[in-house]
């Protein structure tokens, strides 16, 4: 594992963002169809714009809980919405820890759902060994708390960074010619931009979903320029990969199975090269990337319910004995959770569920942020960090 000692704080919370969002969904591929590939030629700007909406509000964010040092995403919320009033700070506190809450029963299932999906179908043991084996991976990463979840971020996405390398490039530069095409005939005629900017809109909002599990990982900065500056590193990391990976994908733009395709990303395999070496290769990033997704956001509720529970101690002392104990029980009690969601068929409704939670995360997060914005720029919150 990468030694979190060796490596810059603000690296290492770039390489939690990415991995936060890259689960299963977008390394099959379905993800990146659904919301930018299927919109023609403005797949080429919107995957990039939607990493620069989503660092802009992450690093306001960062930029906050360092300032008044809420590490948790419930003392986040709770002092951020109080800005607002008093009468504010309950009602959207409470709408983020539903949105939240909806957002770890998702992740986490799909994680199990994916992930033990895919390493049946790579293994061939039963699906609910395989469920387990994820379940323990996922219960082991979190209950080790804030420095390994961001340690293990960082292993995992170099480890999944070079594995798209491996899967995309041989193959963007074998399909070049049909992806060259494609992008001639969808500059051609290009589709509407409202839709495509739109949901362009929707998948960043809905990243945001989970900005407070890394509320956390503002803790160790030196200060509050190095929220800035883990931003910038998230950006260019996730806006190449992710553009990429769009740009492979627009190799089989025009292929009819596209739209039955449950793994498009492997389809594109089929029709380039290597497809009996890098369909593992596939399968193994599929699995990493649900299981880093569902490590981020159970180590974050781990995070808001230990710092609560420890509030009602007597002393530091008292908190500091029981801390891996009451880890335990929380990573056990969503862990077992998000499990029983899983085996109980869920899964299918998590398509819809997303959707929704897209919209909701506009209301309880993207207004919310700006309307905090322009308080602060206008001097009627933070008044006395303005010149910062």
């Amino acid at each position: 594992m990468i030694n979190k000692n060796k490596m810059p704080v603000a690296i290492g919370v770039a390489f939690v963002w990415f991995t936060t969002q890259f689960g299963g969904g977008f390394a099959s591929g379905a993800q990146l169809y659904s919301y930018f590939v299927k919109f023609g030629i403005w797949a080429l700007i919107t995957p990039v714009l939607a990493q620069a909406f989503g660092a802009f509000f992450q690093w306001y964010g960062l930029r906050y809980a360092k300032r008044h040092e809420t590490y948790d995403y419930r003392t986040f919320t709770d002092k951020f919405y109080g800005d607002f009033g008093e009468k504010a700070r309950p009602i959207f506190s409470n709408l983020y820890e539903l949105v939240y809450l909806f957002t770890i029963c998702l992740a986490p299932s799909v994680a199990f759902a994916t992930g033990g999906a895919t390493l049946h179908a790579l293994t061939g043991i039963p699906y609910i060994v395989c469920t387990v084996i994820i379940g323990l991976i996922i219960f082991v990463l979190t209950i080790y708390g804030t420095d390994l979840v961001r340690a293990a971020a960082s292993t995992v996405s170099v480890v999944i960074i070079a594995g798209l390398l491996l899967v995309y490039v041989p193959n963007i530069f074998a399909q070049w010619g049909t992806i060259s095409s494609n992008i001639g005939q969808m500059a051609a005629a290009p589709a509407p931009a409202g839709p495509a900017f739109w949901r362009c809109f929707v998948y960043a909002a809905f990243q945001l979903a989970s900005i407070g599990l890394l509320m956390q990982h503002a803790e160790p900065f030196k200060d509050e320029k190095e929220a800035k500056k883990s931003m910038v590193y998230g950006f260019i990391v996730n806006a190449f990969i992710i553009f990429m990976c769009t740009v492979g994908l627009i190799a089989i733009v025009n292929n009819p199975d596209l739209k039955t395709a449950q793994v498009p990303t492997l389809l594109m395999v089929q029709t380039g090269v290597g497809a009996s070496f890098l369909t593992p290769v596939i399968s193994i990033l599929i699995i990493l990337g649900a299981v880093s997704t569902a490590v981020n956001m159970i180590a974050g509720v781990i995070a808001r319910y230990v710092n609560a529970w420890n509030r009602k101690d007597a002393s530091p002392e008292v908190s500091k004995q029981n801390l891996m104990k009451r880890t335990i029980i929380i990573a056990v009690i969503f862990t077992l959770l998000t499990f029983a969601i899983a085996q109980f068929g869920l899964i299918p409704l998590v398509n819809t569920g997303y959707g929704y939670l897209g919209y909701l995360t506009i209301i309880v997060v993207v207004v919310p942020f700006v309307v905090h914005m322009i308080m602060t720029k206008n001097g009627k919150i933070d008044a006395e960090y303005k010149k910062n």
